[in-house]
């Protein structure tokens, strides 16, 4: 289920772009949603709002007072998501973005028959601040800073020395509520878009009040905006 939903939203990333219908020079947007902001000699255009949709891959990890929970290997999963943006100025291109995404984090640990995996699924809703820097006609680079909180779902600790498996956040180990802050950048070109981030969770995941544990999260991400 996981890869069909995957690949019907690449589908609609790549769709996307030629479906659309250009209604102005710059960006492809309609003038009635366009800001207009000065890149040299140039005016350049860009939409007050935008919707967006997002897809990319996340390489997460779990550091932890507790020895069984520390993790010394990053874990891979999938981020797929709808973001949001709106113009907080007239005069200058400074956004705030937000949305929702399934992201799927965790992390490894151990060696041998002594390794284990944690699977950390969160529905992550992100609040950023976004600066959009013009290179180009239709090229920006958008750094941002910002933060995020997120809900576990699912997710299981599998121990691959017993064979066993058991729920990440209801058998003991993990608490579901996360938070931290978010740091990245994102390149756009017309409706394309790629960025990568780093989030830093703040939170003690942990359900062990004695030791902290916190989540690490690398994520690439791919999409359209319109």
């Amino acid at each position: 289920m996981k890869k069909t939903l995957l690949l019907s939203l690449l589908c609609m990333v790549l769709a996307m772009p030629a479906i659309a219908q250009p209604g102005y020079r710059y960006g492809g947007y309609r003038p009635r949603v366009q800001t207009v902001g000065r890149h040299g000699n140039e005016y350049i255009a860009w939409n007050r709002y935008y919707i967006g949709l997002r897809v990319g891959m996340n390489a997460s990890h779990v550091n932890s007072d507790s020895p069984l929970l520390d993790g010394n290997s990053f874990k891979t999963g999938l981020n797929i998501g709808i973001a949001a943006g709106t113009q907080l100025s007239y005069r200058a291109p400074l956004f705030l973005e937000t949305g929702l995404y399934y992201t799927q984090k965790g992390g490894k640990s151990g060696s041998g028959n002594e390794k284990f995996t944690y699977d950390l699924n969160y529905l992550q809703l992100p609040l950023l601040i976004k600066y959009k820097h013009f290179i180009g006609n239709q090229t920006t680079i958008q750094p941002y800073a910002g933060g995020f909180l997120a809900i576990g779902t699912d997710g299981q600790i599998k121990n691959y020395g017993t064979r066993t498996a058991f729920s990440s956040f209801d058998d003991g180990y993990f608490n579901r509520f996360d938070g931290g802050l978010k740091i990245g950048c994102g390149v756009g070109f017309n409706m394309l878009y790629l960025d990568a981030s780093y989030d830093i969770g703040l939170a003690n995941i942990g359900q062990d009040n004695f030791d902290d544990t916190h989540s690490g999260c690398f994520t690439i991400n791919v999409g359209v905006n319109f």
